[in-house]
């Protein structure tokens, strides 16, 4: 028996090396988080290389819209540069959505009178792990103006283990570091941050409360059944001799 219950506590141990091993993105308790934007209209979104626009192109200021462009959805070359029909290579990389518009309705003013642009990037993304560790939806930005509750609900809410006050968002950059902003949303004062908008490429994560308990038993369950076999084994045979 003491031998065993040495096996048992062995088990144990090592059972608690695999406790949790799916959650993700883990910082110090001293870490020091960025502040969050309280902004709702995401004036940073620029056309980036590679990026595949939907480019719509109207006459009279709206009026009438110009048959030969009817939605038609455009690859910026990795160059920066993109090739549309009668004005050819436009360099567009860089610029935010309102200037790029600005620019090709300037540059189409020589063939409509009065054009009016519609310029949309269609492959944003960005990532929602909703707080089950490491499941997690990849959303579409269709909207540049999606918030960080917005996208929460896109990807399914927060889960039952999921935690609303520890909710980190990750933010990219091509040019410097990332940053990373924690939000509580467990209370109403965090609604405020929940309008935070959500850029391309930006990582949600929900943290996970732990399930010690669950994950140890679990972890230990096939070696408990093996022990009681052995014992029940043990006992037989004892009792036969």
């Amino acid at each position: 028996m003491r031998y065993l219950l040495i096996f048992f506590a062995a088990v144990v141990a090592l059972s608690s090396c695999t406790i949790n091993k799916n959650v993700m993105f883990r910082t110090d308790t001293d870490y020091e988080f960025d502040v969050p934007s309280e902004d709702t209209v995401n004036n940073n979104l620029t056309i980036s290389p590679n990026d595949r626009v939907l480019f719509r192109l109207f006459s009279n200021e709206g009026a009438r819209l110009i048959v030969i462009l009817p939605n038609f959805t455009y690859t910026v070359q990795p160059d920066g540069y993109l090739e549309l029909p009668e004005v050819g290579l436009v360099y567009l990389a860089g610029m935010n959505i309102q200037d790029a518009q600005l620019k090709l309705e300037e540059l189409y003013s020589e063939f409509y009178k009065k054009p009016f642009a519609i310029l949309e990037i269609v492959n944003n993304r960005a990532i929602v792990f909703n707080g089950n560790g490491g499941t997690a939806r990849v959303i579409d930005l269709t909207n540049q103006n999606i918030t960080v509750i917005e996208a929460l609900a896109l990807a399914g809410g927060i889960t039952q283990r999921g935690d609303a006050s520890q909710i980190k968002l990750i933010r990219r950059f091509d040019d410097k570091p990332y940053e990373v902003y924690m939000m509580d949303l467990s209370t109403i004062e965090g609604i405020k941050y929940a309008n935070m908008v959500v850029q391309a490429n930006d990582v949600i994560y929900v943290e996970p409360v732990p399930e010690i308990a669950a994950e140890v038993f679990r972890d230990i369950s096939p070696f408990v059944s093996i022990v009681s076999g052995v014992a029940l084994i043990y006992a037989i045979l004892r009792g036969t001799l």
